[in-house]
């Protein structure tokens, strides 16, 4: 379905040759927008009914009755059905600070969130692969446990500003929702999400575009391959500074894999723009100090470059 409708509009609307640059270029901009917004609005509904169960409160609630390993692993998987972006870190970052869960745990979440954006995921699932995408998923949760255990065990409460611990909010009611309210919700997240990132969706798929249309294959398996040692280490060091919306990276991935990037250099890339981008760091700045942040991209940053030559090593053997 979406490859015919990016044929009839590349080659018969536009009159473009499948065989040349340009017809390779429009034509995957257009079949992978049409595939990836529809797919999106679909499991975006879905995976809205069941984010629906997970509220902020009760995410809180559940945090506060763990303590140490089995903490971190339900803090990360937590994460990954109640994503957040680096907009809404502060808040997410008092509350829990302020309900008393330990502040290790708490990195855990906030590590793991916007590294497996709900969203993003799906994409990875759909272009990818359930190989792949899972892959991703657990690597992700990973990251977030061995992150937030790091942070702990450092002993880094020093590092919060201090009047995060003096905040004292009353603790909301969970509200329990009827099932017409729980659809209700899933179709006002479906239009509020695709309606936030579908840009960033056109943005990045231009970008893919033009790689997939005109990058010159040899130079980017040549710098970016996995034959390249420090490929990973390259993508995570310039992924910190920008800020990339994980859905808009993603097709960006797909187009560099298809001109030899290797895997894991690709999915370093995102991972990095997503958890370590420099604006999530201002905004993390307003609640702890420059050292518990050096900490937090310093051990982040080398625990998603170790999944980068994991993925890499994985795919060397495929």
């Amino acid at each position: 379905m979406f490859a015919k409708f990016a044929d009839l509009v590349a080659y018969n609307l536009f009159g473009l040759e499948a065989e040349t640059r340009l017809g390779e270029s429009v034509h995957f901009f257009f079949y992978d927008t049409t595939k990836i917004i529809f797919l999106l609005s679909i499991m975006i509904f879905f995976i809205s009914i069941i984010r629906s169960y997970f509220p902020p409160e009760k995410t809180k609630k559940l945090l506060s009755n763990y303590r140490k390993i089995t903490g971190h692993i339900m803090a990360s998987l937590l994460g990954v059905v109640t994503p957040f972006c680096s907009c809404s870190s502060v808040p997410i970052f008092i509350g829990f600070v302020e309900s008393g869960i330990p502040l290790g745990i708490t990195f855990s979440f906030l590590i793991t969130s916007p590294i497996v954006n709900e969203v993003a995921l799906v994409m990875l699932y759909t272009i990818f692969g359930w190989q792949i995408g899972t892959l991703y998923l657990v690597s992700g949760i990973l990251v977030g446990i061995i992150g937030g255990l790091v942070i702990e065990a450092l002993g880094m409460e020093k590092y919060v500003e201090e009047y995060v611990y003096q905040i004292s909010s009353e603790e909301s009611e969970i509200e329990e929702l009827e099932w017409s309210d729980r659809i209700n919700f899933a179709k006002g997240e479906v239009k509020e999400i695709v309606s936030r990132v579908w840009k960033y969706v056109i943005i990045g798929i231009g970008i893919g575009a033009a790689i997939h249309g005109y990058a010159p294959a040899e130079l980017l398996a040549e710098y970016a391959g996995p034959n390249n040692p420090f490929s990973v280490i390259a993508a995570v060091i310039v992924g910190i500074p920008l800020y990339a919306n994980a859905v808009g990276t993603i097709p960006i991935v797909e187009a560099l894999m298809g001109k030899g990037v290797a895997l894991g250099t690709a999915l370093s890339f995102m991972m990095a723009t997503t958890a370590l981008s420099l604006p999530a760091l201002i905004i993390l700045r307003k609640v702890i100090k420059p050292k518990l942040i050096t900490v937090f991209v310093t051990v982040v940053g080398i625990s998603i470059i170790g999944v980068g030559y994991m993925f890499n090593f994985i795919m060397s053997l495929v």
